[in-house]
């Protein structure tokens, strides 16, 4: 690994006193995340009217089926197509970031994955890469158009990012900069929805898409503390490490399993 422009070698009095300066950011940067995080619980909410039905080890189950009990859902929008051979890598990331969800239980959550992909695919792929969190198969449902983790104006309007297609076309799609085209039909998008559950009532509460998602993404937030950092091109401060292509959609990632480490 090459690494240059590295921090200044400096006495432990220095370092402290430029890590007190740095903490007054960090401490300004959790309020502004305590209000946010706020302003997302005050959120208004739909309720779910429509009927849908997914697929799991256990058979056909309902979207209220998947709180299994609790009254709070996250759901991991996860990109496997149906024509699909494995999940998207870049999902995977997140999802091998998984672990126990009992600290999620005890606080009255459960979280989930859906994806298009049949189940007996999802299933076999699940296996393959040692997951333990519940999987679901929306196959043949609106479900993923309806939540614009599939992208097909033939089933439901387009909404990349939060924008239509009119939208798009004065501000261009992530992938071409350009408006949204008949070609981009069947786009598989990552995201994580939330819902909660009100008696026999669904309601869903939050969504987000493209950068909302990546602090699950590379174990990021460790990243984030290290004088390295994620080693990605944009960084900064430039020429500290080699970019490792390891960006979500960049040359070198791969699926979890095919990882020397």
């Amino acid at each position: 690994m090459t690494m240059g422009n590295l921090p200044e070698v400096v006495s432990r009095e220095e370092w402290l006193a430029a890590r007190k300066e740095l903490l007054e950011k960090e401490k300004e940067l959790t309020r502004a995340r305590t209000r946010v995080n706020a302003d997302r619980r005050r959120l208004p909410m739909v309720r779910m009217d429509k009927p849908y039905t997914f697929e799991g080890p256990d058979g056909t189950v309902s979207l209220p089926d998947l709180f299994e009990g609790r009254p709070q859902l996250v759901m991991h929008h996860f990109m496997f197509a149906p024509d699909w051979d494995q999940g998207c890598p870049s999902c995977s990331s997140a999802a091998d970031g998984i672990g126990r969800l009992r600290q999620l239980h005890v606080r009255n959550t459960t979280l989930v994955a859906v994806s298009r992909a049949p189940y007996e695919k999802i299933a076999a792929f699940r296996e393959r890469m040692g997951w333990t969190f519940p999987w679901y198969s929306s196959y043949g449902s609106d479900f993923n158009y309806d939540f614009h983790a599939t992208l097909d104006d033939r089933v439901a309007p387009v909404l990349l990012h939060f924008r239509t297609e009119a939208e798009l076309a004065e501000v261009g799609t992530p992938w071409t900069g350009g408006p949204w085209t008949e070609s981009m039909r069947g786009e598989e998008l990552p995201g994580i929805s939330a819902f909660l559950r009100v008696g026999d009532e669904v309601f869903h509460t939050y969504s987000t898409y493209g950068r909302g998602i990546e602090e699950f993404h590379n174990g990021y937030e460790y990243l984030d503390l290290t004088a390295l950092g994620r080693q990605e091109e944009w960084e900064e401060p430039k020429g500290r490490a080699t970019p490792l292509g390891l960006n979500v959609g960049g040359p070198a990632m791969r699926l979890p399993d095919e990882y020397d480490t």
